[in-house]
């Protein structure tokens, strides 16, 4: 009987680590993509929580907002330095990625201008995050070396395209003007955002208009 007895439980012990192994590895997407929606929920609400109410925010205040717990928060972004890197390179990805649809709607002026407005927007800092992005935290290094990576081509490609048209002056390069529309987007002490923006138009028309007038500087 004993003899007898040990097979079948050994059986049932074997058949029942089986299907628990196979029940998890069915389980393991549903994880990944339950974590996947996790994440970008804290994305989308860590962007609109840093833009009102700056990105030391209290952590509540974005995970009710996400609907997640703080502790899925922090499973996911250990540190706030971690989250705030997380929305900036996601808002590069987000103005990276406008490019070709920008260019297959428009002409390649208005394109390249629709991008550059973008972009400015993108710079448009509010509530500490400049701040936090110059504070010397080691989890903010690599983000210039991202910015140039996802941009420049984004932009070069955008500008060559008006360049070629003759609808734009040809003697800046993308970095160039990834760099002066950075300078010019800069907030001003004592002055609006709109200030920003009317300069940004001056220097948006002067780039078309050289262009124009057959001027190459």
């Amino acid at each position: 009987m004993k003899r007898k007895l040990f097979p079948e439980l050994y059986g049932k012990l074997f058949r029942f680590t089986r299907e628990g192994s196979q029940l998890s590895q069915d389980q393991a997407p549903r994880r990944r993509a339950d974590a996947r929606r996790n994440v970008d929920a804290l994305l989308e609400a860590a962007r609109a929580v840093f833009a009102t109410s700056g990105v030391d925010a209290p952590a509540k205040e974005i995970t009710d907002r996400a609907g997640v717990g703080v502790g899925t928060m922090y499973r996911h972004f250990p540190q706030r330095a971690h989250l705030v890197k997380a929305v900036v390179e996601s808002n590069i990805d987000a103005v990276a990625d406008a490019a070709p649809a920008l260019s297959a709607a428009h002409e390649p002026a208005e394109a390249l201008t629709a991008w550059i407005r973008r972009f400015a927007a993108l710079l448009a800092t509010k509530r500490g995050l400049a701040s936090a992005l110059h504070s010397g935290d080691p989890a903010f290094e690599g983000l210039p070396a991202y910015f140039l990576e996802r941009l420049g081509p984004a932009l070069a490609g955008l500008l060559d395209a008006a360049v070629a048209a003759g609808t734009v002056r040809a003697d800046l390069s993308a970095e160039d003007l990834l760099h002066a529309i950075t300078q010019l987007c800069r907030p001003v002490p004592g002055l609006p955002p709109e200030h920003n923006q009317r300069i940004l138009a001056v220097f948006l028309d002067g780039l078309r208009r050289d262009a124009a007038q057959g001027v190459n500087h």
